[in-house]
Order: structure tokens, then sequence, then C-alpha cells
């Protein structure tokens, strides 16, 4: 009875989600794109940042998108349980958003000016795969043609006061969206491979998850696809 009660829900859910698709495709022109966001799985009322992140994605030609309010211990389940939470498609489909600093980098690299040799990076990967720095050093040896010494790469997590700062988010909370500094992309191709090619990731708030269709994100943030992870 609870199983058959829950998925009565969840298709609940994903009928109110479409009903407010709907209706955000037939807004006026001059509507206020902040006074109208995607319902959260929990009925509450959008946050400031759901707002704020739905207008920087629309106004950018993103339009299959969503947001999910999440349980506080989110963090705490397993990733099936995650999985059935935001209702995707598969384990496979959770990513996350870590931000990188190359400790090697010479001394007149300091920041993201230059997206092929940027002191830091944002790698997004599956919660299912293991990351693999060496093949990030190497693709971006090639991206500079050879001309800056290998020894000038070194991928590492970056401090998470360091994260925040670059990225205005919080651990749990990272996303390539609206982050305070433009700091180049890496998009992991296995990520690109998935079916469906919708994928989730963190949506600036600890408790709040964005889930986006693979080929939007990939022609508003302009990332680097890079194979950099094993299973």
């Amino acid at each position: 009875m609870e199983a058959a009660l829950a998925e009565l829900e969840r298709v609940q859910t994903r009928i109110l989600e479409r009903i407010s698709k709907l209706e955000l495709s037939h807004l006026p022109q001059n509507a206020d794109p902040l006074s109208s966001s995607f319902p959260l799985t929990n009925g509450d009322a959008s946050s400031d940042v759901q707002a704020h992140l739905s207008n920087i994605l629309r106004s950018n030609g993103v339009n299959d998108f969503i947001f999910k309010r999440v349980a506080s211990d989110y963090y705490d389940w397993p990733l099936e349980s995650r999985r059935d939470a935001l209702d995707a498609a598969s384990v496979h489909h959770l990513c996350k958003s870590i931000v990188l600093v190359n400790t090697q980098a010479p001394a007149n690299v300091i920041d993201c000016s230059d997206r092929n040799n940027s002191k830091y990076y944002v790698v997004v990967v599956q919660y299912t795969a293991r990351f693999n720095a060496e093949t990030v050093k190497n693709f971006l040896y090639g991206l500079n043609n050879g001309k800056i010494s290998k020894k000038k790469f070194n991928l590492r997590l970056a401090p998470e006061e360091t994260s925040i700062k670059l990225t205005g988010y919080e651990h749990n909370a990272v996303t390539c969206i609206g982050m305070q500094t433009d700091i180049p992309v890496i998009l992991d191709e296995a990520i690109v491979n998935l079916n469906p090619d919708f994928f989730w990731l963190g949506g600036g708030e600890v408790d709040l998850k964005l889930g986006i269709r693979t080929s939007e994100f990939i022609n508003f943030v302009k990332p680097f696809i890079v194979s950099c992870s094993g299973t």
C-alpha cells in the first residue's frame, strides 16, 4: 500500500512539473522571470537562489531544467535513495561539481582569465566515477600545444574556503551556474554519453538540486569535454 502511495506521489509530482513548464512557456514576453519558478518536490516556496539561477538559465536559452528540494540528510543516503528522491534515470546520472587548483601554475597565472591555462577549473563528474587528475593534466598540456611544461600542471582539490570564495557556494551546493568567478568548466565525457541525456548536479544550496538537459548545459556553459574518470 505504501509503495503504491509513493508511486502515486511521484506521478503527481511529475504532472505538476509538466503543468508548470507549460504555464511558463505561455508567459508574456515582458513577464518578470524572477516571479515564477519550477516546483520543488516538498511544495516549499522557491528560494531566491533558485529564482536567480532559473533566470540565468532561461536568459541563456536553457529551457529543459528543473530544481528539486531534498531532505537535510540527503548526503547520508545511498546513491540509490538519492536517485529515487530526484527521480533520476540512474545513479550514474547523479553528478557533482568540484573546484580544482593548479598548484604548479607559473607565478603569473593567478586567476581564470585564460581558460586554456587557468589557475582554477571546475570539473563535473559522476558520483559513481573515479576522477583521474592525470587525464586533465594531459588534456591541458595538449590544449597549450606543449608550450607549457607538463610539470606546470598539477590539479588538486581546492581548499573549501577557496571554493566558496570563487563560486559563492558552500560544500555540497556547488553548481556551474551563476558562479562568483567565471571559472572554466570541464565536463567528463562519461556524462555526455549518458542516456537519457539529462543529469543532476548541485543547485546552489545544500538541499537544492538541479536537473538539466546535457545538450543545453553544453551550449550554455561551453565546457571542455574530457574523458577524465574511471569506474
